[in-house]
């Protein structure tokens, strides 16, 4: 996580977030233009993300969750005014784009494996998102028709050529994704936190629910491609999380949905 000192005018946030904001070195640790992170440096550590109005809600309800499971996070405060605002405890730790777990990414790779198959046993009986598949694939048609096209983003072993490639297939078998899983839903390297390798918890849980285990698989096997920049580990990575319980046909419909962000 890259952290950038910055200065901000305080009085252009909540009034109840305000006390919290002043006093304290505050670095911006943003990673995406969707949202703007800033780390406050203060007490224990905080985060406040904050996006436009409606898009927080659901993250802040699925942090709650899983901070009750002592998977993520305390939420301190959820605000949507002309904006969202969500601020949240640090979890102690580093998440694991972090050097000192990329060295060792053989190491990283089981460690990642293990989790995904721990978090995939969880009870889910009371999770406040009970459909991800039906939330998961209205969001891809959404973006479909938005124009929304991510091919490049992706490694390319699935073999998509084109937009229209990809949304046939999501069209002809959409229906064999399950919904009996709770996942993290965007299962990637900096969205895990680690405390010299022992389980510190979960950030970004947006995308968190009950749905198709191959969803936090696909994600899982791309981020370690992604960051480490080889393939060499997809294998191993399924191997350690179970080959019997991975499906390769599914995985190449959650690739198929996820072209379309």
């Amino acid at each position: 996580m890259e952290l950038k000192p910055i200065k901000i005018d305080v009085s252009n946030y909540p009034t109840e977030l305000q006390p919290l904001l002043s006093g304290g070195k505050l670095y911006d640790s943003s990673c995406s233009t969707e949202a703007r992170v800033i780390f406050i440096d203060k007490d224990g550590g905080y985060f406040l993300k904050s996006a436009p109005k409606g898009k927080l809600e659901r993250e802040a309800i699925n942090m709650r969750y899983f901070h009750s499971n002592g998977l993520s996070a305390n939420v301190l405060s959820y605000v949507s005014t002309t904006e969202d605002w969500l601020l949240t405890e640090k979890i102690h730790g580093d998440d694991c784009i972090s050097a000192k777990y990329l060295d060792q990414p053989k190491k990283l790779c089981d460690t990642l494996a293990e989790r995904l198959v721990i978090l995939h046993s969880l009870d889910f009986a009371d999770c406040p998102m009970q459909n991800h598949t039906e939330w998961y694939l209205a969001s891809a048609e959404n973006n479909k028709q938005m124009g929304t096209y991510n091919k490049d983003e992706f490694p390319d072993s699935f073999g998509y050529a084109n937009e229209g490639d990809a949304w046939a297939v999501v069209e002809a078998h959409n229906q064999i994704l399950k919904n009996d899983t709770l996942l993290h839903g965007d299962y990637c390297l900096p969205n895990i936190i680690l405390n010299d390798w022992k389980f510190a918890g979960f950030i970004d849980l947006d995308n968190a629910g009950v749905g198709d285990k191959h969803v936090d698989v696909f994600w899982a096997t791309w981020s370690l491609f992604f960051n480490l920049h080889t393939h060499k580990y997809r294998e191993r990575f399924i191997d350690a999380y179970g080959r019997d319980k991975i499906d390769e046909d599914v995985l190449r419909v959650v690739a198929a949905i996820e072209v379309f962000g």
